[in-house]
Formats: structure tokens, C-alpha cells, sequence
């Protein structure tokens, strides 16, 4: 069982991941996909750290499914592996 994490270092992580957000535009400028990959930690971040976030975040994504599959498939999250095993079991049974 894994203990609490520090209220302050959670709350250093969800301004970083933030911060990260915010700063998404102006980076983007720059060549290379490097906004993307700001963008991607800092909702990182921001989902670990904040239950607000990942509650508007699981409704986002049962209102468009699709995309929270590519969201999902963004982030490395461990759903979108679970189900692409699901989904492969099932074509092979087919």
C-alpha cells in the first residue's frame, strides 16, 4: 500500500503542470513538434494531481470516445493498453 503523497509537492506538480499548459502557445512557435510534447506533460501533470481534472477528463471522454481513445493513446495511459489487448483477443476469436 503506497502512502500519501506531500500536499505541497502534489500542488508544486499541478502549478508546473500548468504553467506547462499556458506556456503550450508560445513554444509552439518554435520549430519542431515541441508544443506537443508541452502540452502532453503538463495535462499529464495536471491529471495525476488534480481529480477535478481527470472527472472532466473521464466525462470528456464518454461524450467522445473516439477521442479519448486517442487521448488515452497519447498520454501512454494504462486503459489504452487494456483495451487494445481486448480488442485484438476479440479480432483473433473472430
Amino acid at each position: 500500500m503506497s502512502r500519501p503523497r506531500n500536499p505541497a509537492l502534489r500542488t508544486a506538480a499541478l502549478s508546473l503542470g500548468v504553467v506547462l499548459i499556458l506556456v503550450t502557445p508560445v513554444v509552439a512557435l518554435l520549430p519542431g513538434p515541441v508544443g506537443i510534447f508541452t502540452f502532453a506533460g503538463g495535462a499529464g501533470l495536471v491529471l495525476q494531481n488534480s481529480r477535478w481534472a481527470r472527472y472532466q477528463f473521464v466525462r470528456g471522454k464518454r461524450r467522445f470516445p473516439r477521442t479519448g481513445r486517442l487521448a488515452d493513446r497519447a498520454l501512454r495511459r494504462a486503459s489504452a493498453r487494456r483495451r487494445q489487448a481486448r480488442e485484438q483477443a476479440a479480432a483473433a476469436v473472430d
